[in-house]
């Protein structure tokens, strides 16, 4: 969602800079993910200055082309070449320098260079207005009439305007928050300032020329409806303020009279219609379901089935709008409109997320709709609405506000202790800091005593429903960041302990890897169908299938963490962060035989350059091995003892392995994805992935110590260089080792692996490094040569080996 800033500040006095409210913003939960510039004019004529023509003669060499002498306030002025048919000398003109970038209307953008055309010199650009977006014209140059001096900055000749605006990540549950004034809420509480939205005190009935009856024969689905009409507007444009504001939050303006309730929509959260009253057959708006598979013709011109179930707006004979959804084919407005009925009304969330969900329709208005709007509003949209229309299109208001209510929704009343507070949020905050916040929220304070007070929240605060949610809201707006973490919990002493409580672990886990430059990730359990077909060891007739979808894009439980860590992968290397490393713990959910079945995971995903870049140190992708370093640290860190691994073959991966424990459970898979996998998420990188059974490495968890004397004799060192099939892995070669040489081997590693042209194809070569030790006496060269000789004779004789020299 976007929000001006400019358009913020109309509604709350704050002196502070866009980054500062957007840092304000992300610590109350409204998440801004993005701040970027608006420009009325893109490049905001940057480079662009004033000129006058001093000389302009015809070209020697092109009859259609001038070549001119331009001062630009400068030491020299600058010949410039013009087709223009209009250039003449003494004109003021706008001319582009070299460097500059021009973006012209319905054209790529291109940069001023110095060049030679037709082989005259030409060191810049006078432009025509299309050429810097400041119109449609390209009949010939902008002549200017001003007495502005040579080389002023041609930002300063017009009233180009620019706005900072926020990309705002808006979670469900804040439809309180989806419009420039639901924002300002959360800001008047951190900062302890005053809102307002425009008065509409001026809203006054003209005369009751065109009234409308309004019948609502589903008050379950439809609670409130209000309306009002407007007689002998004018459609036409707007005005260039109103066109810039819904510009600058992505909206495309159409006409006046749509974006006003555009407007008003993104400025209270209220979505409105404007209908045609030519098509309001009989004076009549009727709030009802139609027959099933009634057939309606959508604003987009598509015919639709409608459901029994979906609420429309009808006339007194057919259906005009789906409500709160999507407007008909006939019930708009258009250049021949001059009578409106304005529609502002309060629908059911369920009956318009069904109805949304059914026909595949996502407006701005079942968006706020399907999530909670206020029903307090409609009244204060409607006279808004109103008396900009009168301002901009004219008309006069032609009736009473029809309003029907008939079963007001109450406030929530929610029942609060004092004692809950304090123990929820970890921190005795005060009494009257905690009445302060809710007040600053709009929410009452009443029935007050010693141990607590009942909480009256509004009834646009859906998610404010329990002493919980209340007490929540205090603690966002108080600052997660100022409570502190009481000093047990982040002793490192104690977190090296061994731990049976299973958060504890996870933290553990969580910390871990954070230590090895990794970040925790929370994503959603919910994802798209599709992504199951895409892996052919996900069953889809497996998924666990969601009532009431929110969206078609989340409409199953995942099978896989792997979709959401590859579109959070994306999203850094979208914005510019392709060294990802991340983690998760979550849960995956399937059917089973005897209902749904739950499983605890830990996805790992990395992906980009090992480390950052250094002069001490060329770069280096991530590789397989990386991952399964950090994963042997997990192993380690609970001393899980006797992984194996075993070649992978899996759809979803290019090469990896599948843990297992010596029993043969599998503990999870590990390697890199396959492209097709990750190029269908839009990621063009290699990404390595591991998915572990949670639960299994919990319980495979070893936490007693066991201690070993120091050992009092020397160790030996030796190398060993196999080349054997690529086919064997080193579990298997390890396991070898360890069979026939005893336990004079106490360690085993691998410092090189090649595959080349030095040797046989099919083929790799193993540098293995082998640390011996006897804990009871020294070696001799005799006995390690022995152990060494045997271990030479089993890898030949078990796995085939070479020894290579």
């Amino acid at each position: 969602m976007k929000i001006s800033i400019d358009w913020l500040k109309e509604y709350i006095s704050i002196d502070k800079t866009p980054d500062e409210i957007s840092a304000s913003l992300t610590a109350t939960g409204l998440e801004v993910e993005g701040l970027e510039k608006f420009e009325q004019v893109q490049g905001s004529l940057e480079g662009l200055v004033l000129g006058e023509v001093l000389t302009c003669e015809k070209h020697p060499g092109a009859d259609k082309l001038s070549k001119t002498t331009v001062d630009v306030g400068g030491e020299e002025p600058l010949p410039i070449v013009c087709g223009a048919p209009n250039v003449a000398a003494g004109q003021k003109v706008i001319v582009a320098t070299v460097g500059a970038t021009l973006y012209p209307e319905g054209h790529d953008p291109f940069k001023i260079k110095k060049a030679k055309i037709r082989g005259e010199v030409s060191t810049g650009m006078i432009c025509a207005e299309d050429e810097i977006g400041l119109g449609q014209s390209h009949d010939g140059i902008m002549v200017l009439d001003t007495d502005k001096p040579n080389g002023t900055p041609a930002i300063e000749l017009f009233d180009i305007k620019s706005d900072n605006v926020l990309e705002i990540g808006l979670t469900p549950n804040r439809a309180d928050a989806t419009s420039h004034f639901g924002v300002t809420r959360d800001l008047k509480a951190v900062y302890g300032v005053s809102t307002s939205l425009p008065s509409v005190d001026a809203f006054a009935v003209e005369n009751t020329e065109l009234p409308v009856e309004v019948i609502v024969e589903n008050a379950e689905a439809c609670p409130r409806y209000s309306g009002v009409t407007i007689k002998g507007v004018k459609v036409a444009d707007s005005p260039e303020w109103l066109q810039f504001r819904l510009k600058s939050i992505g909206l495309a303006p159409i006409n006046n009279i749509v974006d006003i309730t555009n407007f008003v929509l993104h400025e209270t959260g209220q979505p409105m219609h404007a209908f045609d009253m030519a098509e309001v057959a009989g004076s009549k708006i009727v709030v009802k379901n139609v027959a099933q598979d009634t057939p309606f013709v959508t604003l987009d011109g598509e015919e639709r089935k409608l459901a029994s179930t979906d609420l429309m707006i009808c006339n007194e004979s057919e259906s005009m709008c789906i409500a709160g959804v999507f407007g008909g084919e006939k019930s708009g407005v258009k250049e021949t409109t001059t009578d409106i009925f304005l529609e502002s009304a309060y629908f059911s969330p369920d009956s318009v997320r069904k109805t949304s969900q059914r026909h595949g329709l996502k407006t701005d208005a079942s968006f706020r709709f399907e999530r909670g709007t206020d029903p307090n509003m409609t009244i204060y949209a409607l006279k808004r609405a109103a008396l900009l229309i009168k301002e901009i299109a004219g008309g006069e208001i032609s009736s009473e506000i029809v309003d029907v209510y008939p079963n007001p929704i109450a406030d929530f009343v929610v029942p609060v202790k004092y004692s809950n507070v304090d123990r929820l949020i970890g921190k005795s905050l005060g009494k009257e800091l905690i009445k302060e916040i809710l007040v600053n929220l709009d929410i009452k304070i009443t029935e007050e005593t010693e141990e607590g007070f009942v909480a009256i929240v509004p009834p646009y605060r859906v998610d404010v429903t329990r002493e919980a949610d209340v007490i929540e809201e205090i603690l966002r707006i108080y600052g997660y960041d100022n409570i502190e973490v009481a000093d047990h919990l982040s002793s490192d002493f104690l977190a090296n302990f061994p731990v049976k409580d299973t958060y504890a672990k996870e933290r553990e886990t969580a910390r871990l890897l954070a230590d090895s430059g990794y970040f925790e990730v929370m994503t959603n359990s919910l994802t798209s169908s599709k992504y199951a077909e895409m892996v052919e060891e996900i069953d889809s007739s497996k998924n666990v299938d969601i009532l009431n979808r929110l969206s078609e894009d989340l409409d199953v439980m995942r099978q896989s963490m792997v979709f959401n860590h590859l579109e959070v992968a994306l999203r850094n290397i979208n914005r510019r962060q392709k060294d990802v490393k991340i983690f998760e713990f979550g849960k995956t959910y399937r059917k089973a035989e005897n209902g749904y079945e739950e499983s605890a995971r830990l996805g790992v995903l990395v992906t980009g350059m090992a480390s950052g870049q250094s002069w001490l140190q060329k770069q280096q992708s991530v590789t397989y091995y990386d991952l399964m370093a950090v994963l042997n640290k997990i192993f380690v860190k609970f001393r899980i003892e006797g992984v194996q691994l075993e070649p992978l073959e899996h759809s979803a991966y290019v090469y990896g392995v599948q843990i297992k424990t010596r029993r043969g459970k599998v503990i999870g898979l590990a390697g890199l994805l396959n492209k097709k996998l990750c190029s269908s998420f839009g990621v063009k990188q290699e990404i390595y992935y591991a998915d572990l059974d949670w639960e299994l490495l919990l319980n495979l968890s070893d936490p007693k110590v066991r201690y070993a004397e120091i050992p009092k004799f020397p160790d030996v060192k030796r190398d060993l260089s196999l080349v054997i099939d690529k086919s064997v892995n080193f579990d298997t070669v390890l396991a070898v080792a360890k069979k026939n040489a005893g336990k004079l081997i106490t360690d085993i590693t691998v410092f090189d692996v090649y595959e080349g042209d030095k040797i046989d194809a099919g083929k790799k070569a193993y540098a293995l490094n082998f640390t011996l030790q006897d804990k009871d006496k020294t070696l001799t060269d005799k006995v390690i040569d022995k152990t060494m000789n045997r271990l030479v004779k089993a890898f030949e004789r078990e796995v085939g080996a070479l020894i290579r020299q």
